[in-house]
């Protein structure tokens, strides 16, 4: 089991840096470049998650050294994050970055007082959603549709 078993033992450090650095780099790049932003989501996640498991592993390297299960629990765990079919790192955001961290409520000084009132008060895609409304058709639109939701909500 000689040549086997020296692959087996160094499989994370032949297999890792593909899976951990270059596919990530690459479909970050690519996410960069693509319209939407679910992928810039799955993405910036799985950055900020490995830079957490890096810096776990530097704090805690004594402890990982005596834990020979670790570079492999690692790779599983960044083969989940990473793997197209499993979309980990969204996966996490989703469920519990978003629910528990409060995304930052900062509007754009160049709306009007009582614009930037409203999207503050929306979530960040609805609010990125009203951005793109006003930029296509213009603030007054935008105050037109205050105007009548207002209107609407006095009806009831």
């Amino acid at each position: 089991m000689g040549f086997l078993g020296a692959i087996a033992r160094h499989l994370d450090t032949l297999v890792g840096p593909g899976v951990m650095l270059l596919y990530p780099l690459y479909a970050s790049m690519r996410a960069i470049e693509s319209p939407s932003s679910l992928d810039d989501q799955q993405w910036l996640t799985y950055w900020v998650l490995y830079s957490l498991i890096t810096l776990f592993e530097l704090s805690c390297w004594k402890f990982l050294a005596w834990f020979p299960l670790w570079p492999y629990m690692k790779l599983v765990f960044c083969f989940w994050l990473v793997l197209p079919i499993f979309n980990g790192a969204a996966y996490i955001y989703e469920n519990l970055v978003r629910k528990y961290v409060k995304v930052g409520s900062y509007v754009s000084s160049t709306y009007p007082e009582s614009q930037r009132k409203v999207l503050q008060m929306m979530s960040l895609d609805a609010r990125k959603s009203v951005e793109r409304y006003i930029e296509k058709y213009g603030p007054d639109s935008f105050d037109r549709v205050v105007k009548a939701a207002e209107k609407e909500a006095r009806k009831r």
